[in-house]
């Protein structure tokens, strides 16, 4: 079943050029470091021994009320985590169930690696914090609210984040730091929200691409054509994470897509996987459309640099316990300190 939207929708003429995420190192804008063949191969290794559903808790696997998740885009880390932080922050006070990031997480050099990896383990500690207790006796932390039956040490509970990875992230070597944080540029999973009327589960779909140079490449489509992201069940929902834009949001954006007949091919895999919503970045700028049955939405840098002021440039997804999805654009605050 597909989302219904109103709105209306034109399919964009497509650039052939690679070009990139704008206000940023120059590097970024003319390659990505690291060629998608050898991250997809170092993927789908990790993807295969790593299985994430064995690692995700309990009530982020099953839920009957409906649940929210939030996604950002373009943060472009340097030295100051304050906007993805308030990511978390606003999405731990809402209580929603995942955060979803579209790329360009940071410049890549080793200390903005470091700034990130310290937002990412101070986010675990208040997510921990937040959902989970401490039993003494048993030396094991359990879901707050829950039966305690799925007991974890600290360092096993996973932070809810699913990030896929942009072209930033890869310049200057920056798929060794990117890897080493966030093991696989492409996964799925799946959550179960309920019953149909004869007892089976239903189940909505995460897909998570690496689109970071502009290209699925070879590997990458072979296992998408061999059935690997396509998940085990039939789908209420799917929606479909990557970084770089399907549409242009003007005919004359300095900005890359993918090949013509790349983009054809991906129109025509989503049709297949029953989209509902693919969320993009990249471009720096909002952008949404309903095509062939799916709605596009592109977002904004969430990035302190590139997006100085306080504005909206967090999207909330919201689906209902029927099955219903709304969406709402999320105000980020946060403002560097002038020195």
């Amino acid at each position: 079943m597909k989302a219904k939207y109103i709105m209306m929708a034109a399919l964009a003429t497509i650039v052939l050029t690679q070009t990139s995420c704008e206000k940023v190192s120059p590097a970024g804008v003319l390659m990505a470091g690291t060629a998608v063949e050898d991250r997809v191969e170092m993927s789908y290794k990790f993807f295969v021994q790593n299985n994430l559903e064995q690692k995700l808790d309990y009530d982020l696997m099953y839920t009957e009320d409906g649940y929210s998740f939030l996604v950002g885009a373009d943060s472009h880390i340097t030295t100051d985590p304050g906007r993805i932080l308030e990511m978390f922050k606003i999405g731990m006070e809402n209580d929603d169930m995942l955060f979803c990031h579209l790329g360009d997480i940071a410049d890549t050099k080793a200390e903005y690696y470091i700034t990130l990896d310290n937002a990412l383990r101070s986010a675990h500690y208040d997510y921990v914090n937040k959902y989970y207790e401490y039993d003494e006796d048993e030396k094991l932390f359990y879901r707050k609210g829950q039966e305690h039956i799925f007991g974890k040490h600290y360092e096993d509970i996973l932070l809810p984040f699913f990030p896929v990875v942009g072209n930033h992230d890869l310049t200057h070597n920056g798929w060794a730091l990117w890897s080493n944080l966030f093991g696989s540029s492409f996964y799925e999973f799946d959550i179960a929200v309920g019953f149909d009327s004869d007892g089976e589960v239903i189940y909505d779909h995460f897909i998570f691409l690496d689109t970071a140079s502009g290209t699925l490449g070879k590997l990458q489509t072979e296992l998408i054509e061999q059935g690997i992201l396509d998940g085990e069940h039939s789908y209420r929902h799917t929606f479909i994470f990557g970084h770089t834009n399907i549409f242009r949001p003007q005919f004359m954006e300095f900005a890359s897509t993918f090949p013509r007949e790349e983009t054809y091919y991906l129109l025509k895999q989503f049709d297949e996987w029953n989209a509902s919503i693919v969320f993009c970045g990249h471009v720096h700028k909002w952008d949404e459309r309903f095509y062939n049955g799916v709605y596009f939405l592109t977002l904004d840098s969430m990035s302190e640099r590139n997006s100085p002021e306080p504005g909206d440039y967090l999207v909330r997804v919201i689906v209902g316990q029927d099955g219903a999805i709304e969406l709402e654009k999320v105000r980020m605050n946060y403002v560097a300190t002038k020195k």
